[in-house]
């Protein structure tokens, strides 16, 4: 329903303004705006068996209600109230002036809220009340998230009228659908998610839900899927071999290489356009896997791109491939934000005439006056940094070309089933031989001088160091070390060592000059934010500082951590916790006892969700509600199977049993990926 919630009684311009805030427009929005918990009236504990800290629905007696402080301003009112158990429940409401006169001595109230037991005395601050006995009431309440200015029997009485707007035949799945796979009514469905009957409507209803939240992400990622392999590719000729350059490369590749490199040939000459995922571990080989891929593509008679996120890293690649295929007669170009006027017209003049065979870029290739003249294959590095659109922007670029993504991000399988259900993936799972482990450790503050003491060893050395903090300056409202003050305070106590600052905020040349320094080792200690995350190679650099390690996942602090250990040196990373909390605790452990990034990334997902762990917010998908992709695996595999079968029997969801679902698919991606049903 896209009517207005301003027509719902009770809902004037102030509390659609609060409503607002809760992203609640309309009373589609509002029916799907779930509790985060519910109350249980069925369920009614004793006072003297409240825990701390645990949420209780309580029922007795108010034998005292008094009002403190000066009742002109802002007086409390106490209550006390006994059930029988044998201790009193004081009850709190501060400005409790108003509420005073809702209680009577000797009545029968109800109060639901966060217990407080402190040496034998109980309390209750501001809970949820009502009068009368909630023995036997068979009632169970949503508790829903609010902002300040809502009360929840506000969203509860809203909520009740919305219900009764509903049409309880309202359904967009097809018929065939929702009985194959068990499921209950819509209509049923977002009556009991908010207002339960019992627990067994509330898992039926909870399970379609879910189900509903994933098989519309499904749906819409494998309708682009779909759309892209009902087109015709190219097939590079089989005839094209590879094996020349292979031979040509200072290393053996592993056998997870080899396996990767046999999945793009088969798709390279498959007359489907390949849509692939490369997955690989910081040093696990994957830009040699691209850079076969492009010297295939080449030797076929086509252009190659390859986009990476920042200009450092593009120019990094640019340096290398120059290099590597510069014997073999393929020419290679780069393009740049900084490119000088006559610099990017002379590019753009060699990709036009097919001068150039192979450009390394940034986002600028993407650019609406970049123009190809047969680009047959297109590569995306670290692939997370751009969103969905910039990836097919590039695509674009060509007829039907060969799309490659890596990443050095490891990325659990049921989130990449979710990033990248557009693609088929393919995993690097095995480290060149020879490569060593990097020594991690974490540390208090009081460790910190150790840690600065490595970095000095190392540093006379020979080698390199990095320091990396979560903010560029301090901060009133984080207890955190600054970027900018740890460089001062290195410099201060380091006097002879070449030190320089790196921020995001810096201008892209600025950045560029610093890195190049850092990179020649003209700079011994690099004290930077997360900007230098991904692809930096310094292969001198051994010690990795992350400063306030707490405030990183665990996935970043594994990329981190991987900007060392790149050369024949034994490398060291050492986290300084500025927090003893035990999920802070955990992380480091898990941190120093694996190098397993697949590992890592599952814990990730485990103690942060999805939505932190790869922000996946930029990829324009739709936002889950209820659905939570580390715990709803069997119903993620179901949903699957489902959206599956839907498509393959009507792949553009024209047919008329399945045109409500279109619309629904239509309005759950809010044309964030350009679906077109």
């Amino acid at each position: 329903m896209t009517m207005s919630v301003k027509e719902l009684n009770g809902v004037g311009p102030k509390k659609a303004e609060l409503l607002k805030k809760l992203n609640i427009e309309t009373v589609d929005d509002l029916l799907a705006y779930y509790p985060r918990t519910y109350q249980d009236r069925t369920n009614v504990a004793r006072i003297i068996e409240l825990k701390d800290g645990e949420e209780a629905l309580i029922s007795g007696r108010v034998t005292r209600s008094v009002l403190t402080g000066n009742p002109y301003r802002k007086p409390t009112l106490h209550l006390l109230v006994d059930d029988g158990s044998g201790v009193p429940l004081e009850v709190l409401f501060f400005n409790g002036k108003w509420l005073a006169s809702a209680f009577k001595i000797g009545e029968e109230y109800t109060f639901f809220g966060k217990a407080e037991v402190r040496f034998g005395k109980y309390t209750m601050l501001h809970p949820e009340y009502s009068r009368g006995d909630a023995e036997g009431t068979d009632a169970v309440l949503p508790i829903y998230p609010l902002t300040e200015g809502l009360r929840q029997s506000d969203l509860r009485k809203w909520v009740k009228e919305a219900l009764k707007a509903l049409d309880p035949e309202k359904e967009y799945l097809p018929e065939a659908l929702v009985k194959e796979y068990g499921l209950c009514p819509y209509g049923y469905a977002v009556q009991n998610i908010h207002f339960p009957k019992d627990r067994k409507r509330f898992a039926e209803s909870k399970y379609r839900l879910i189900f509903d939240e994933l098989l519309m992400l499904q749906i819409g990622l494998l309708y682009l899927r779909e759309g892209e392999q009902s087109e015709t590719g190219i097939a590079f000729p089989g005839s094209v071999r590879v094996d020349e350059f292979v031979s040509a490369l200072p290393y053996a590749l592993t056998g997870a290489q080899n396996r990767v490199v046999s999945e793009i040939i088969k798709d390279m000459e498959s007359q489907k356009p390949m849509s692939r995922l490369v997955q690989g571990d910081v040093g696990s080989g994957k830009t040699a896997v691209a850079e076969i891929a492009l010297f295939k593509a080449v030797k076929s008679g086509y252009q190659g791109a390859m986009m990476a996120p920042t200009e450092i890293l593009a120019k990094q690649h640019f340096a290398e491939m120059k290099r590597i295929f510069e014997p073999f007669g393929i020419n290679v170009g780069f393009l740049g934000g900084n490119l000088t006027a006559a610099k990017r017209r002379e590019v753009l003049a060699g990709l036009a005439d097919g001068e150039t065979d192979i450009i390394v870029g940034t986002h600028a290739l993407v650019q609406p006056d970049v123009k190809f003249a047969n680009v047959g294959l297109v590569i995306t590095d670290e692939q997370h940094r751009f969103g969905v659109n910039q990836r097919r922007l590039l695509t674009e670029k060509g007829d039907s070309p060969d799309m490659l993504v890596m990443t050095a991000t490891p990325i659990p399988r049921t989130l990449a089933v979710i990033l990248y259900g557009d693609l088929d993936i393919s995993i690097i799972d095995e480290l060149p031989p020879g490569r060593q482990k990097i020594i991690t450790k974490a540390v208090n503050e009081k460790g910190r001088i150790k840690a600065y003491e490595l970095m000095r060893s190392e540093v006379e050395s020979g080698r390199q160091c990095y320091i990396v903090a979560p903010l560029i300056e301090d901060s009133e409202n984080y207890e955190v070390r600054s970027a900018e003050s740890i460089y001062e305070e290195v410099k201060a106590g380091f006097p002879k060592l070449k030190v320089e600052l790196l921020h995001g905020a810096m201008k892209q040349a600025e950045k560029d000059e610093i890195m190049g320094r850092f990179v020649s080792g003209e700079t011994q200690v690099l004290v930077s934010t997360v900007v230098i995350e991904v692809g930096v190679n310094v292969p001198n650099a051994s010690v990795m500082i992350i400063e306030n390690s707490e405030r990183f996942g665990l996935a970043q602090l594994h990329q981190l951590r991987g900007r060392t250990g790149r050369g024949k040196y034994q490398s060291y990373c050492v986290l300084v916790l500025g927090s003893d909390g035990e999920i802070a605790k955990e992380r480091a452990k898990i941190m120093c006892e694996s190098s397993d990034g697949f590992y890592i990334s599952e814990q990730d997902l485990r103690l942060r969700g999805p939505g932190e762990i790869f922000g996946t917010r930029q990829h324009g998908l739709p936002d889950m509600r209820l659905a939570d992709l580390a715990k709803h695996t069997k119903i993620l595999a179901v949903s699957g199977k489902a959206a599956k079968e839907v498509l393959s029997g009507d792949s553009g969801l024209k047919k008329p049993e399945n045109a409500l679902l279109a619309g629904e698919v239509k309005k759950v991606f809010g044309g964030k990926l350009s679906i077109q049903i």
